[in-house]
C-alpha cells in the first residue's frame, strides 16, 4: 500500500484528531512535541518516521512493524526535507550588500562539510546521510511534478561558463520566459550560465521583454560567477522583479559546490550525487530538452539524451533542439554528428532540429506538446 506523507503539523493535526491506529504514514522531519498528549493516545502500524522531533517518546505506541529513521548528530543538512529548497532555503544568511555573508548560508556550510569529508568519502555514515537527503530529494520532486502534464516539462543545457554578457545569455532567458508562458515548466541544471539565464527568463515570465533586458543589464555588473557580486546581483534583480507569477525547477549539485546555485529558480533540488542528478534532468524533461553552447558536460548530455530517444525509454521520444546554427554545425559539429549518424541508421527516433530563432524553438515545443 502506499504510504500517505505527513510533511507539516496541519496535516498531522488532522490525522491524530481522528485517532485510533494509524497505518501506512510516512511522518517526514515531523515535530510531535506539541502533539505528543494526542499522539499518546494512537497506535501506530506499518508507519515510517523520518527524522522528526519527540519520537523517541512514543517507542511504547510505535509497533515493530514501523520504521525509524533518526536524524544523526554532526550533519549540517537535513536528510529528511520534506519538500524541494528554496532560493531562502539554501541562501539563508546571506545579507544584501555583503557578498562575504555567502560564508554564513546554509548551502556554503554543507559544501565545506561535503568537502571536509570528502566528495567520495569512507565514512558510512556520512555517505548513508547523503543518500537519505538525496531520496528526500526524489520525494520532493515527484510531489513537484505531479502538479504537471509531463510533456509541459522542458530543459536547457548549456555551459556553466557563458557569461552574462553574452548575447547567447539574453536569448536563453528569452527562450525561457516564453516557453514558460506558454504553460511549460522549465528545468536546468540550477547553476550560472546558461543554466542561470534559464530561471531567470522563468521569474520574468508575465512581465514584458524590456524586463529581460534590464535585469541582464543589472546582472552585467559580474558577468561570471567567479565575480564576486555574482549572487549579490542576483538578489538585486529578484528586489527589482519581486514574486514571480510562475515556477521553475533547478536541479544543482553539491559536487560543483564551488558554482553556486541560481537563486532564480523557485523550486530548487539540490543533489550530492551528481550522477542521480544528470540523469534526472533528462528524464524529467519529457516535453524537450534545448541545448544551448556548452562543453563538456553538454555533450555528455546531448548522447545521454540521444539514447533515451532512440530507445524510446519512456514510451516516446522527445524534442532534442540546438540553439546556435554556427556553433552546433561548425564550432562544435554534434549536429552534423547527429544527422550522420541517423542517415546511417546508428540512432533511430530522434526529433533533431537546429534554429538561431527563439519563435521557432517556441513553436517547436507547442507543436509536440499539443501532438
Amino acid at each position: 500500500m502506499r504510504y500517505k506523507e505527513i510533511e507539516n503539523i496541519e496535516a498531522l493535526r488532522v490525522i491524530l484528531e481522528a485517532g485510533g491506529t494509524l497505518r501506512h504514514y510516512a511522518f517526514q522531519d515531523i515535530d510531535f512535541e506539541p502533539f505528543l498528549e494526542s499522539a499518546l493516545q494512537c497506535s501506530f502500524e506499518d508507519c515510517l518516521f523520518l527524522g522528526g522531533v519527540g519520537v523517541d517518546k512514543l517507542c511504547d505506541r510505535i509497533g515493530c512493524t514501523c520504521s525509524v529513521f533518526p536524524s544523526m548528530n554532526g550533519v549540517p543538512f537535513d536528510m529528511f526535507k520534506g519538500k524541494l529548497y528554496s532560493y531562502k532555503d539554501l541562501y539563508l544568511g546571506y545579507r544584501l550588500g555583503d557578498p562575504e555573508s555567502y560564508k554564513d548560508t546554509y548551502d556554503y556550510k554543507v559544501y565545506e562539510h561535503y568537502l571536509a569529508k570528502g566528495k567520495q568519502t569512507g565514512d558510512i555514515k556520512e555517505s548513508l546521510a547523503r543518500i537519505l537527503h538525496d531520496h528526500s530529494m526524489n520525494d520532493g520532486m515527484d510531489d513537484f511534478l505531479g502538479a504537471f502534464d509531463e510533456k509541459s516539462v522542458v530543459g536547457i543545457m548549456g555551459g556553466h561558463g557563458l557569461l552574462r554578457t553574452d548575447p547567447e545569455y539574453l536569448k536563453v532567458a528569452l527562450v525561457s520566459k516564453k516557453l514558460t508562458e506558454s504553460g511549460c515548466v522549465m528545468v536546468s541544471g540550477g547553476g550560472p550560465g546558461a543554466m542561470e539565464a534559464t530561471h531567470l527568463g522563468a521569474w520574468l515570465a508575465g512581465r514584458d521583454d524590456s524586463a529581460v533586458h534590464e535585469a541582464v543589464e543589472i546582472l552585467s555588473a559580474a558577468p561570471s560567477f567567479r565575480d564576486e557580486l555574482w549572487l549579490e546581483t542576483a538578489f538585486r534583480v529578484m528586489v527589482a522583479f519581486p514574486h514571480p507569477e510562475y515556477v521553475s525547477l533547478g536541479v544543482p549539485t553539491w559536487l560543483y559546490g564551488h558554482e553556486p546555485a541560481t537563486p532564480f529558480a523557485t523550486h530548487i533540488a539540490k543533489y550530492f550525487d551528481n550522477s542521480t542528478r544528470e540523469d534526472l534532468i533528462l528524464t524529467i524533461a519529457k516535453g524537450g530538452v534545448i541545448y544551448s553552447p556548452g562543453s563538456a558536460g553538454t555533450m555528455q548530455e546531448i548522447f545521454q539524451d540521444a539514447v533515451q530517444n532512440h530507445y524510446l525509454s519512456f514510451g516516446y521520444a522527445s524534442p532534442m533542439i540546438f540553439l546556435g546554427e554556427q556553433f552546433w554545425m561548425d564550432e562544435m559539429p554534434v549536429y552534423r554528428l547527429m544527422q550522420h549518424l541517423v542517415k546511417k541508421g546508428k540512432y533511430k527516433n530522434l526529433l533533431l532540429s537546429i534554429t538561431d530563432s527563439v519563435d521557432q524553438i517556441v513553436s517547436t515545443i507547442t507543436a509536440f506538446r499539443n501532438n
